[in-house]
């Protein structure tokens, strides 16, 4: 299996593959860039097709949480972890043994929970290694980060519906949801508070349902979503959703949500631009997670986390006037001033290396 020439390999600095049989623990970790501090990003728990699959994933995802981490601010690089398997695989040996060669990695990744894993999976690492956030407010962490990945996506969303409409006006708008899961559901709820518009759909039909009861939302079957003439498309379920196939199909005006890697090719982002349509960069857009469980590094406290989340709103509106102003689309824009503050700030992990001293989690009850 090639890394290096593989074609997402983006001078990552690490790469790490990991195996106890005993336990069924087949697992890749990707240290993009620890630049800015410790990498963080969380595992994510797929039945890969195959390993190469698995590799393309990670180091792909990794290199997105070094620019997120980047772009909100924040003094931490960028890393994500996966494990091959189903969900059936789950077990507390699995993940303590996960958590046993992430604390032999000294600190120089941080993991959190991603798709298919969840706050209870990580405390079981937790048992293992400090080096895990998003862990039970009991132990000075913030618990399950959705809701606040959510909250960012509709501040974030508020700033391209000002941009594109002059104002909100969130009852007069539509959106349509790809993905009712932990994230998808969030930002469903948020919507539908302010009365909004709401289709959704899902791979799982009782995610589906479930918005239907409690928030009144619309159900569409399928691919079916890709098709309605709303104000907001928000890919909230895996990457790659805006791709050649499902570009064209598309009749909203803002294209943000809360999924990873959400354009197939950085080609898709141009060809939003040319059409007219606004894409909100996911990376930027979705960071209300990372900047939340971040907060676990310092000592936790809930109100402090909200304000920071609701900074996405300045973030968005920052990559839109830098895009306009450089004549770039809004992806590339995104990229630029990520890159900018990567290259104005250094190398923080040589500093840390030349003290002898790791990176360390300073723990402290949560605030509420």
């Amino acid at each position: 299996m090639a890394v290096f020439s593989n074609p997402f390999f983006s001078n990552h600095e690490e790469v790490v593959f990991v195996q106890d049989a005993s336990v069924g623990l087949k697992a890749i970790i990707a240290i993009h860039n620890t630049q800015l501090g410790p990498a963080l990003g969380g595992l994510r728990l797929w039945p890969y097709a195959s390993e190469e699959e698995a590799l393309t994933d990670v180091l792909r995802l990794s290199r997105g949480m070094t620019y997120k981490a980047a772009i909100s601010g924040l003094n931490l690089g960028g890393g994500k972890s996966v494990i091959i398997g189903s969900p059936a695989i789950k077990s507390e040996a699995l993940f303590r043994s996960f958590g046993r060669f992430l604390q032999g990695l000294g600190g120089r990744y941080i993991t959190a929970e991603d798709v298919n894993t969840n706050v209870d999976d990580i405390e079981f690492i937790y048992q293992e290694t400090g080096y895990a956030v998003g862990i039970h407010p009991e132990h000075g962490g913030s618990g399950d980060p959705s809701p606040y990945t959510a909250q960012g996506v509709f501040h974030g969303l508020r700033a391209a519906l000002e941009k594109t409409f002059g104002q909100a006006d969130w009852a007069k708008r539509s959106f349509a949801i790809e993905g009712v899961g932990n994230v998808g559901f969030h930002l469903a709820r948020l919507l539908r508070q302010e009365k909004a518009k709401v289709f959704v759909t899902d791979i799982d039909p009782d995610r589906v349902q479930r918005a239907v009861d409690q928030f009144g939302c619309e159900a569409v079957s399928g691919t079916a979503i890709y098709d309605l003439k709303v104000d907001v498309f928000a890919p909230c379920a895996l990457g790659s959703s805006i791709n050649p196939e499902t570009l064209p199909r598309l009749k909203c005006r803002i294209v943000g949500g809360s999924a990873n890697n959400q354009l197939a090719t950085p080609e898709c982002g141009s060809e939003l631009d040319r059409r007219g349509i606004l894409y909100t960069p996911d990376y930027a857009l979705n960071a209300g997670g990372l900047i939340n469980v971040a907060l676990e590094i310092e000592g936790y406290h809930r109100e402090l986390a909200e304000r920071r989340v609701a900074s996405i709103y300045d973030i968005i509106r920052r990559i839109f006037t830098f895009a306009e102003k450089q004549g770039l689309p809004t992806w590339q824009a995104a990229d630029k001033i990520a890159e900018q503050r990567l290259a104005a700030l250094g190398p923080a992990h040589l500093r840390y290396l030349e003290q002898g001293r790791p990176w360390h989690i300073h723990r402290g009850r949560a605030g509420h």
